[in-house]
């Protein structure tokens, strides 16, 4: 068997199997909501900032979503088997494929509740507490999850707040510090256009980590309908590359300006090098979490790096309401999006 999936293959399997199909388009459409509700969050400071309109803040953000899968798929892929090697759902194809259909509708689900309320969520987290509770669905038990790499998520969730928080005060102090003689003038025209490069960077670590995520999913789906959960020496192709980040660059157009305002504006009161300096945090943190194949929560970075840069000033200045409704989302998105992918598996096991 081939280890290349080409796109034409990938065709002429998912129209050949209905449940894989239904797979592929529920996968696309949690992409879709990921870029709805998380990739927001990569270009939400150099908008709110309004150092680049929303519409180029978005192509922007797709563009380097696109290039973050790309290079660092290439260099280190470890994020996308991780995803791949939570669960195990027992040895049949069939089975697992309508699982997966159950957590990626799951997924859309608490997703889309979120964001109707602003709230930006990590699909990354509910993807895996929904692949999750479908496998216990499935195998009837917790057998089927991986322990090894659950403890991975469990380090990447500390590391996104904690670690986070920290790097945005101690960049946004380090910036104060070197700016500190600065006109205001003059540092807000250099922090201006330093914000597009800090929003770039976020969208190409953006890329590097959620995108190789939803590719996990895409290669487990054809995996499964293949009968088997893995295959050796696999190349991620980049035509699945390519059509993650434009799915996800899409959602980003369409529902993402309730998402900036909610984390660049309603949170915390940024100024330009604030802006910046939660960007350039954010970054470095999920740069060093991606090669080190720990899967860690786009969301979670980027909004407790704009805590920390925000709190740099003054801890009065981030608005804790706000900050509670988000932590709350957080911690019910592993039993929510668990629960719903375990009933929804055993419905959808009943029907199918």
């Amino acid at each position: 068997m081939e280890n290349q999936l080409t796109f034409p293959a990938m065709l002429e399997q998912a129209a050949g199997s209905p449940i894989l199909f239904l797979s592929v388009i529920l996968t696309l459409g949690v992409i879709f909501v990921n870029g709805w509700t998380d990739a927001p969050n990569a270009i939400a400071s150099c908008v709110s900032t309004r150092s680049i309109e929303v519409k180029k803040a978005v192509i922007m953000a797709a563009a380097f979503n696109f290039i973050g899968v790309l290079v660092m798929t290439s260099v280190n892929a470890s994020v996308a088997f991780t995803i791949k090697n939570m669960v195990n759902f027992g040895g049949n194809g069939r089975e697992a494929l309508v699982a997966l259909c159950a957590a990626m509708a799951a997924i859309v689900i608490w997703a889309v509740g979120a964001w109707y309320f602003g709230i930006p969520t990590s699909e990354s987290h509910a993807l895996i507490a929904g692949l999750s509770g479908a496998a216990i669905a499935v195998n009837g038990g917790v057998a089927g999850i991986n322990a090894g790499e659950w403890v991975k998520v469990i380090y990447g969730l500390v590391l996104s707040t904690v670690f986070g928080f920290a790097m945005g005060f101690l960049t946004c102090r380090t910036v104060t510090a070197l700016f500190l003689n600065a006109s205001r003038r003059r540092a807000n025209a250099f922090f201006e256009k330093a914000q597009v490069f800090g929003g770039a960077a976020m969208a190409f670590m953006h890329g590097a980590q959620d995108g190789q995520k939803f590719i996990g999913v895409l290669l487990l789906a054809f995996f499964l309908s293949r009968g088997m959960e893995q295959e050796k020496g696999v190349v991620v192709p980049p035509w699945m590359m390519l059509l993650c980040s434009l799915v996800m660059g899409l959602g980003t157009a369409v529902g993402g300006k309730k998402i900036i305002k909610s984390v660049g504006m309603d949170m915390v009161r940024l100024e330009k090098y604030q802006g910046f300096s939660s960007d350039l945090a954010a970054a470095v943190c999920l740069m060093i979490s991606t090669l080190s194949g720990i899967p860690v929560s786009t969301t979670h970075m980027k909004t407790a790096a704009i805590m920390g840069a925000g709190a740099e000033r003054r801890l009065s200045a981030v608005r804790l309401n706000v900050v509670k409704d988000m932590l709350l989302t957080w911690v019910c998105t592993f039993p929510g999006c668990g629960l719903i992918g375990f009933c929804m598996a055993k419905l959808f096991l009943f029907l199918l």
